[in-house]
């Protein structure tokens, strides 16, 4: 029965795993001379040393090849998980790869968001990284920014084209309900309200962070933000922030545990319930809902209309 749930499991093609497993002609080297030397380099950021290497054809034919104890990491994965911005910098006007990936699947920009480098972020970013890291890691980088909070870090992926409801990979079989604890999710209950409207003017659902109906067919009582932000205590604000970005207020259950907190949230909720939204709140929520979830910032600055209108769409006040 195990060995058959692992079959059926999608969390990440076993054939990509074996092939990244495997050292490549270059990898089967790591531990030359050349190889060590770039990374010492690299983990000490003298870029100008750094250069001085890579312009010599013996040590650029490793530039993208993984070497170390642990997990073997290139010189710019290396880079960007110790901060270096010089170095990283350096070792993409020689041409590092920019999304290699590692053993573990994880590319360059995502061990830059997991360390808060935020400038490595950006300059990897601005080569051309995938902001959604790879398909092949259960992770991505906006999950790991909104559960830490790196609202720098979250506004540069974001910015970018970064998926907003991104959610975990599970195997199909997990019938927990965290496949749907997506970025939102994760910024609720961690109490990063910064992050939660920047998910929110971003396009991120107000409801769920999963849409995938077979995920949601398996969880029994699949719970929306909203009741999430009520369990977790996380306070009127976040439930003001559902309400003006249209979250749907008519739960089937609330829980309270008589905190203050959740007493202003209910009674806001409730509030809510028997007051409806005036015309301007729903013209923007209709006028938002009509633009893509990708870019939804800009598409909004690129309306013919007056600048009191377009903040007013993106709920600057």
């Amino acid at each position: 029965m195990v060995l058959k749930k692992i079959d059926n499991m999608s969390l990440m093609d076993v054939s990509k795993i074996i092939s990244m497993l495997q050292p490549s002609e270059e990898e089967e080297e790591r531990d030359s001379s050349e190889c060590r030397e770039l990374n010492r380099v690299v983990s000490k950021d003298d870029d100008a040393l750094l250069s001085m290497l890579l312009s010599q054809e013996c040590y650029k034919k490793f530039i993208n090849s993984r070497c170390g104890w642990g997990v073997p990491v290139t010189p710019l994965r290396l880079a960007a998980s110790l901060g270096h911005l010089r170095c990283l910098e350096m070792l993409l006007s020689y041409g590092a790869e920019v999304d290699s990936l590692d053993v573990k699947a994880q590319t360059p920009l995502f061990s830059a968001v997991s360390g808060k480098h935020v400038d490595c972020v950006a300059a990897l970013l601005k080569a051309g990284a995938n902001p959604n890291g790879s398909l092949h890691n259960n992770c991505s980088p906006v999950l790991i920014a909104a559960r830490d909070g790196d609202v720098d870090i979250l506004h540069e992926l974001l910015q970018h084209g970064a998926e907003v409801n991104v959610r975990p990979k599970v195997p199909d079989w997990v019938s927990s309900g965290s496949a749907c604890r997506g970025p939102l999710y994760l910024a609720a209950v961690y109490g990063h309200l910064n992050c939660f409207k920047l998910l929110l003017l971003y396009g991120a659902d107000p409801n769920y962070n999963c849409t995938d109906k077979k995920i949601l067919a398996r969880i029994k009582q699949p719970n929306s933000v909203l009741e999430t932000c009520l369990r977790y205590g996380c306070g009127a604000e976040y439930v003001q922030l559902l309400i003006d970005f249209g979250a749907n207020i008519y739960l089937p259950t609330v829980v309270t545990d008589k905190t203050t907190k959740q007493n202003k949230a209910i009674a806001l909720l409730l509030k809510e319930r028997v007051c409806p939204k005036t015309l301007m709140c729903q013209t923007r929520l209709a006028i938002r809902s009509y633009l893509p979830v990708a870019n939804k910032m800009h598409s909004i600055d690129l309306l013919n209309i007056p600048l009191t209108l377009r903040n007013y769409l993106k709920h600057i006040t």
